[in-house]
């Protein structure tokens, strides 16, 4: 599904549904270098369970006209005038690892278009080592091997894909492979330069809930602690077993985190 937003298409997936407005809206935000598709497991569920659904490509990514955007706040500033456009707001948002942050600048920024955040693989900084942000501007190839090593607990190395036959690693860099030329760099330095997490968490006033992954090793749990103790009142499921990429390493326990934080902000 398209939309135009300021002359220029911005893509989404509805998960087979057309938008009801009678449903709460959900809106599902990629992290760097990704798309729409890596919340393709839990996308359907939410569309087909009371919910309406847009998991969106960020500019320069899948199927959104570019340029990528090149810091955080004005990414979030662009989400909240998606969420307005797409008439599905206050929307409850759903970031992982640079969505979150996202998120939580739409949030605060236009808190009226956030009803909530589901914040999935997160940290208060999310610093990048250097030889990671050259490769992700100038060695793609390289860039995402490196974050598809560090992307998966152990377990999902060797298997562990809901679908038989396929691999989370493979599947991992195929997708990073296909970034647009600069989208992965651009978003790589936006990470490493956003500083202000704290600031915006803050100030954000819907209920929170962080999904977090055991075996993460891009945004380790306790480097959340910050966010978490900004954000007063919000709620923690840490999911065993799993690393960074926990909606394909563990998608039915990621859906159901998903569904638990929405029910209860819905009841």
């Amino acid at each position: 599904m398209d939309i135009t937003l300021d002359n220029k298409t911005v893509r989404y997936a509805n998960g087979g549904c057309e938008h009801d407005p009678a449903l709460p809206g959900v809106v599902l935000v990629h992290g760097a270098g990704m798309n729409r598709t890596v919340f393709q497991l839990q996308t359907r569920y939410l569309a087909h369970h009371g919910y309406r659904v847009a998991a969106i490509d960020l500019p320069g990514h899948g199927g959104s006209e570019g340029p990528a955007i090149e810091t955080v706040p004005e990414m979030g500033a662009w989400l909240a005038d998606v969420i307005v456009a797409l008439d599905i707001g206050p929307a409850h948002v759903i970031g992982h690892s640079m969505g979150t942050f996202i998120g939580i600048e739409a949030a605060a920024q236009r808190p009226e278009t956030v009803a909530s955040l589901v914040l999935i693989g997160t940290a208060a900084a999310m610093p990048v080592h250097p030889e990671l942000l050259n490769a992700a501007a100038n060695d793609v190839p390289h860039a995402s091997n490196l974050m598809s090593s560090w992307s998966f607990g152990a377990p999902a190395h060797i298997g562990r894909h809901a679908t038989p036959g396929m691999w989370n690693i493979g599947g991992s860099r195929a997708l990073l492979d296909t970034s647009r030329p600069d989208s992965l760099g651009i978003d790589m330095a936006a990470c490493n330069a956003y500083a202000t997490s704290l600031d915006a968490a803050a100030a954000v006033s819907c209920p929170v809930t962080y999904i977090l992954g055991a075996m993460d090793k891009m945004t380790p749990p306790k480097r959340a602690a910050g966010l978490i103790a900004a954000t007063e009142g919000a709620t923690v499921a840490t999911l065993p077993g799993v690393g960074h990429m926990m909606m394909s390493e563990a998608p039915d326990a990621t859906r159901r985190a998903m569904v638990d934080a929405l029910e209860s902000v819905r009841a």
